[in-house]
């Protein structure tokens, strides 16, 4: 055997009673477990490694991760790693990077500039790919810090074959979208993501999205949208995917399932309502969340979806113009524009978490009504400016949701974790480094909104179903060592809104594939991730 885990607490993802046990580790997998009090001599290897009180669990699967340039630009990857993270899920909120052609990578690079950097001029990343395939293999030959599977992007789909126009697709274009489709599914893609509130995915109608997920399901694969409204049409927009996805026959996971907004304090009931109905029903539903109440997106995403139409460079002429301008801040104010999720948006409740131009970084950490008081200025006059000064790259938090709503949601039957942290900025969403332990202190061991084995088996066992991966999820013979071994007493997020970037304590030893990524509180040099792909 290669590694000896001895005398650890098996938390094994079950949702079950923890054991005492020793573990034993060879060829990247589970080769043996030895539970306390079973007879025969103890299990031995090349190493031991002594858990002392230490609770061993399998890895945690981020559903829902923005690291699809970080892990090729940032080897070490602390922020996913030292959470414990062993897998994470790409290709969110139908934006990213394959499959794409030359010109819908330079539009999809400027477009999601604020969530992953990689602006158009920027070298730090070589975009050697343009399909699905090509973008996973660039991720096995390069070597990374921790597994990563991917969802083909409805929206750069429609932005490949339709550009940035607002209207239906044409029966060839929607055969070609569907083509695409496929193409990334047989290349190793686990679904397909949408973000109906960005452009230019959320042009696409019901009727657009149910052909697409007929294709999804084809595969077993599943369909990820961040769905038309997480506010004044919040319950409307859960149900429009739940009878969308069961009409197409396709697996349905809600990404970031929150009930943000004034207009929905209270009402997460309601949504478990829904869904519990659809599930008894025999619909096939998971979703994730993040354990904190702020979002965290782009300033550009927050304006009307017509403001959009054409593209990115189109934006801007928008904004650089008195009059469109006064139209989308009118839509903004007053009407409730689409990207803002159909509420007036309120400026105090949107700080700039980062910019792409280093000459504004006096922008950060203040909310855009803080920084137009500091000008003497309206609010939409001040955003204005920092949209078209910091060529739309620009990433907020925005303060609107319900802690009674978060918790919830996250005890619900089936709820997953993920982070949607955006590591981009000078002031990133704590979520991004801290939402498993934090999962695990706060809420597990200090608030007893789960029990710890309740709190395990939906960060692992769970998404791994979800993903369909019989080999990965469970503390179990066989399955592949990807592993945490945490201390229950003292595991907590060190990441705050202060201190966004602060590494978590209490997660000494992580393993993928049975090396040490994280051994004894620090970063190895291994890169012992791989691209994880949708198997026949």
């Amino acid at each position: 055997m290669d590694l000896v885990i001895r005398d650890a607490r098996v938390i094994d993802g079950t949702g079950g009673a923890s054991y005492r046990a020793d573990v034993a580790l060879d060829g990247g997998r589970v080769a043996a477990i030895r539970r306390e009090g079973d007879g025969g001599p103890r299990l031995s290897a090349r190493r031991t490694l002594r858990a002392d009180g230490l609770a061993l669990s399998p890895g945690f699967i981020d559903m829902h991760a923005h690291s699809d340039l970080a892990l090729l630009r940032d080897p070490d990857h602390s922020a996913k790693a030292a959470q414990g993270v062993t897998l994470e899920v790409l290709g969110q909120d139908g934006l990213s990077y394959a499959p794409v052609d030359d010109r819908t990578l330079t539009e999809v690079r400027t477009a999601i500039t604020g969530w992953n950097g990689g602006a158009p001029g920027d070298t730090s990343v070589d975009f050697d790919w343009r399909t699905v395939g090509e973008y996973l293999d660039r991720l096995d030959r390069q070597g990374i810090a921790v597994n990563a599977a991917y969802l083909v992007p409805q929206g750069t789909v429609r932005m490949y074959v339709t550009g940035w126009d607002d209207r239906p697709a044409t029966p060839a274009e929607l055969t070609r979208m569907k083509q695409l489709v496929a193409e990334g599914l047989e290349q190793g893609a686990v679904g397909m993501s949408s973000g109906l509130t960005y452009t230019p995915g959320m042009y696409a109608d019901d009727a657009e999205l149910t052909e697409l997920c007929r294709v999804v399901a084809r595969y077993d694969g599943y369909y990820c949208p961040h769905h038309r409204s997480y506010g004044a049409g919040a319950l409307a927009a859960y149900e429009e995917m739940v009878t969308l996805t069961r009409n197409a026959g396709c697996a349905l996971h809600l990404a970031h399932a929150t009930m943000n907004f004034g207009v929905n304090q209270g009402r997460a009931p309601e949504l478990l309502g829904l869904l519990d109905k659809a599930l008894d029903e025999g619909a096939d539903i998971s979703l994730d969340t993040y354990p904190y109440t702020p979002g965290c997106t782009t300033l550009v995403a927050m304006l009307p979806s017509w403001a959009g139409e054409g593209g990115p460079e189109a934006v801007l002429a928008r904004l650089r113009d008195d009059g469109s301008a006064e139209r989308i801040r009118h839509h903004m104010e007053v009407v409730g524009a689409d990207g803002c999720h159909g509420v007036p948006i309120e400026w105090d409740t949107i700080e700039i978490s980062g910019v792409s131009d280093p000459r504004l970084t006096d922008w950060v950490g203040r909310t855009i009504a803080e920084s137009a008081a500091r000008r003497g200025e309206e609010p939409w006059a001040t955003a204005r400016r920092l949209l078209i000064d910091d060529h739309l790259g620009s990433t907020i938090l925005q303060h609107v949701g319900h802690e009674e709503n978060v918790r919830a949601i996250m005890r619900h039957r089936v709820h997953t974790g993920g982070s949607d942290g955006i590591l981009q900025g000078d002031k990133p969403h704590p979520r991004a480094y801290g939402t498993f332990p934090h999962y695990l202190g706060h809420y597990a061991r200090d608030l007893g909104i789960l029990s710890l084995e309740e709190c395990v088996a939906h960060l692992t066992s769970r998404p791994a179903a979800r993903l369909r991966l019989p080999d990965r999820g469970l503390v179990r013979e066989g399955h592949r060592a990807d592993l945490v071994l945490f201390d229950p007493d003292t595991v907590a997020a060190g990441s705050t809104f202060e201190s966004p970037r602060t590494l978590p304590a209490g997660i000494p030893h992580v393993l993928i594939d049975g090396r040490f990524v994280i051994e004894d509180g620090r970063r190895t040099d291994v890169l012992a991730g791989r691209s994880v792909r949708r198997t026949a």
